[in-house]
């Protein structure tokens, strides 16, 4: 990777997770996305699917609380009705962007019940064709369950070794990688054991992106803020979140990092905000954003049920939304205030 390359990539990261603003996960796809259009009451096909991702990257004002917006690979070969692709359309609103390049997960041999993710196979390629086509940076997903020893030293440097070559391909083809080491939080698990799971993963992919060179100040983080499991029987306030996510951290990832960029990872929007607004508060100097999928995408997609009358009511939920954690990142969120936050 040239010097040029080098500069050019970090100085994206930091667009990306250092400029006050996050990034919308809209990647879903595939029997995932299609179980929630049915939820709402929308026929899964491949145009509902192009008219929801159409809804949510033409919501006004979009660019005021987002720096980015990830698209899977079938979105991002889409056009909307006004023929532009959706990479043109986010780059037009001022927004970098992304997509997602892993191909899911698969069982990890020798690690009953532990996962690996797939994809490094054309890789080189899918980044340079999806550079042509407009992406600034990508996202790969590792996926860590917790308990009864888990997660393995296997199933930590399995994931980490891939989550790195990706990394390098991307600086290769002049992208920032986004890096999701996700430690699953659904199951029994203390938020104890949470942390825990958290710093060994941290500690295994940055001595592997050390071993391969990868400059930190090209790659943003992203991680699930600390919570216990949802059947654990255990609640925090977001102080202890806040807590617990700042010391799973400390010490492992570096503050040269471009950034990091925290998930909702299954919570709802106000908890999500307040515990977002919990961490920022309590974290060290480390570049802060959000990355929130469902806790923004879901409520735009119950209020648009695949009606075009419709349309602007899913833009109003996804811009309270944005806006609701563009105010957690400036220190001025209130959770009474929810649902009167507004952008633009």
């Amino acid at each position: 990777m040239t010097d040029i390359a080098q500069t050019d990539t970090a100085r994206t990261a930091a667009q990306m997770a250092g400029s006050g603003k996050g990034i919308l996960a809209a990647e879903a796809s595939g029997p995932g996305l299609n179980r929630r259009l049915e939820t709402a009451g929308v026929a899964p096909t491949a145009e509902s699917r192009r008219a929801y991702h159409e809804m949510l990257v033409t919501t006004p004002h979009l660019s005021e609380g987002l720096s980015g917006i990830i698209l899977g690979d079938e979105t991002f070969r889409q056009a909307l009705g006004c023929g532009l692709t959706f990479p043109e359309t986010v780059a037009s609103q001022g927004l970098l962007p992304g997509i997602r390049v892993d191909a899911g997960f698969k069982p990890l041999a020798g690690a009953p019940g532990e996962k690996v993710t797939e994809g490094l196979d054309g890789l080189r390629e899918r980044l340079a064709e999806y550079a042509a086509l407009g992406a600034r940076f990508a996202t790969w997903r590792a996926v860590f369950v917790t308990g009864d020893g888990r997660p393995s030293w296997r199933a930590l440097c399995a994931n980490s070794h891939a989550l790195t070559r990706y990394a390098a391909l991307c600086h290769e083809a002049g992208l920032v990688p986004i890096l999701a080491p996700e430690v699953q939080m659904n199951g029994g698990q203390t938020v104890t054991q949470g942390s825990a799971a958290t710093s060994a993963a941290l500690l295994s992919l940055f001595g592997e992106l050390h071993n391969f060179g990868v400059a930190p100040e090209g790659v943003v983080l992203k991680l699930r803020m600390v919570v216990p499991g949802t059947d654990s029987g255990e609640t925090l306030v977001p102080e202890d979140v806040a807590a617990h996510t700042v010391r799973a951290l400390d010490g492992f990832v570096p503050f040269r990092i471009g950034g990091i960029a925290f998930s909702s990872g299954g919570q709802g929007l106000a908890a999500a905000a307040s515990n977002l607004a919990a961490v920022l508060r309590n974290a060290g100097s480390w570049p802060l954003t959000f990355s929130f999928g469902q806790a923004l995408a879901g409520p735009a997609l119950a209020a648009w049920r695949g009606e075009p009358g419709r349309v602007r009511h899913g833009q109003h939920a996804l811009a309270n939304g944005v806006a609701c954690h563009l105010a957690a990142l400036r220190g001025a969120y209130r959770r009474a205030d929810a649902q009167r936050y507004a952008l633009g």
